[in-house]
């Protein structure tokens, strides 16, 4: 069953269980509400009555039975049923019939029922209210006995009728409820079903055609999340095809070259110098061929091997010069200066990073701005008042074309007199992994500059 139908299935169910709690527990608490006010409300009337009985025609009875007499008047508003008794067992007031007056004084003069009881009478139950008080200033009114019944059937109406429009209301609310909890889940259910079709495109490498899913709070932070993942992926796997196409050129230049001057040599073409020639060339090109593979496989560990990398504070100082020291006869080959900046104070600058992975990586920048620079090369080192330290190598070459810049970091980019286009490819995955970035730019007078920028030491 699909999620917004179980959604839908247990709202409706809450429903029915509140419906029904609601049901058990209001109804017989309504009743004893209503029967509690009703008391009330007859202690009230009863008071008013006693308050008029002195004036009522008392001596004139219109009926005696067994020596009582009662007193026809008006019948009391509402549904009760009141007995006034004076002194002598005389009916001041009632609004019962004569049967039901005689049935209900005889069991007021037997004390039955007492207060807040229920009388059975011949044709309902009754709810009894007996108030006595002083009342008229004649020796035979001073005590008048008000009795209070009223219909527990009537009671019982009311409680039903109440009842019926609770549940009503309820089931109206819980209709509106519902509804408005089927458009809520529709709203939060069908953006998963947009994204869950997403997800099959990323899952059946579709990148491209993942679109960004509209919706609002942590279901569209996901949905952005699996944008912008597609979007990686896409990057990734073009890189992936990219990097393919020119690796199976690189290595296929070598190879025809090896394989040319093989297949000459071995079916005579190429013969004396010309064959040795030919050996020389199979030689360099084998060499290439193998640095070409061995840089290709130090790139995939880099990227993707976890443990190869061995943590430690290193001063850039000391960095720097054994880097100097690596490269100083190309250095002197080109007959290139080394100005340095920002080493020579006494505050020891240290980042923390694999000595001699990062010592790999400098070596690269370093050849690379000394295969295009004029006379001198810049290093500097800084730190900024947060710790960051920015180690920067600049040349006075000719800088780097614009076309090449966006994708100097790259596999196999290679400028002008490049050579396996992996170097700097190294270099920013070796920085990456010390927890630094890389970034290069043209200098504005001329030149090509490269930042490395290392977060500060944490204790």
């Amino acid at each position: 069953m699909k999620m917004i139908y179980r959604l839908h299935l247990s709202f409706a169910l809450l429903l029915l269980c509140i419906l029904a709690i609601t049901a058990v527990l209001f109804y017989p608490l309504l009743l004893d509400n209503l029967v509690d006010n009703q008391r009330k409300e007859m202690r009230d009337q009863a008071s008013v009555l006693m308050n008029l009985s002195p004036v009522m025609p008392v001596q004139k009875p219109t009926q005696e039975t067994d020596g009582l007499s009662i007193a026809k008047t008006i019948p009391a508003a509402g549904i009760t049923d009141a007995v006034l008794i004076a002194p002598g067992e005389k009916v001041v007031y009632s609004t019962l019939s004569d049967e039901a007056t005689l049935a209900l004084m005889d069991l007021s003069v037997k004390g039955i029922p007492s207060s807040g009881g229920i009388w059975q009478g011949t044709d309902d139950r009754y709810i009894v209210e007996t108030i006595k008080a002083s009342q008229g200033v004649e020796p035979e009114w001073q005590s008048v006995t008000a009795v209070m019944a009223t219909p527990l059937s009537k009671i019982k109406a009311m409680q039903l009728a109440l009842f019926k429009r609770l549940m009503i209301i309820l089931s109206v609310g819980g209709i509106f409820a519902f509804l408005l909890s089927m458009l809520i889940t529709r709203r939060l259910v069908k953006p998963l079903g947009d994204l869950k079709k997403e997800l099959r495109k990323v899952e059946t490498r579709r990148f491209s055609e993942v679109r960004l899913i509209e919706t609002g709070g942590e279901i569209g932070d996901v949905a952005k999340a699996v944008y912008d993942l597609a979007g990686e992926l896409e990057k990734y796997q073009h890189t992936q095809k990219q990097f393919f196409q020119n690796a199976s050129h690189e290595l296929k230049t070598p190879l025809m070259s090896i394989q040319g001057y093989a297949e000459g040599i071995k079916d005579g073409i190429f013969t004396g110098d010309h064959a040795d020639k030919g050996l020389d060339v199979i030689v360099k090109e084998c060499d290439r061929l193998k640095k070409i593979v061995t840089e290709m496989i130090l790139l995939a560990k880099l990227e993707s091997e976890e443990g190869i990398f061995h943590m430690d504070r290193v001063p850039v100082r000391e960095l720097v010069t054994e880097t100097l020291e690596r490269i100083n006869p190309l250095l002197v080959k080109n007959g290139l200066q080394i100005e340095l900046n920002g080493l020579d104070n006494e505050q020891e600058l240290l980042i923390y990073a694999d000595r001699e992975k990062l010592l790999q990586a400098l070596i690269n920048i370093l050849g690379n701005a000394a295969r295009y620079a004029k006379e001198t090369i810049r290093i500097k080192a800084s730190a900024d008042a947060e710790g960051i330290v920015d180690i920067g190598i600049t040349d006075d070459g000719e800088g780097i074309p614009e076309p090449l810049l966006s994708q100097l970091f790259g596999r196999f980019a290679k400028g002008k007199n490049g050579e396996t286009g992996l170097g700097l490819a190294i270099s920013r995955a070796i920085v990456e992994r010390c927890r630094g970035r890389i970034s290069a730019h043209n200098e504005p007078g001329g030149g090509a500059a490269f930042v490395l920028r290392f977060p500060p030491l944490t204790s």
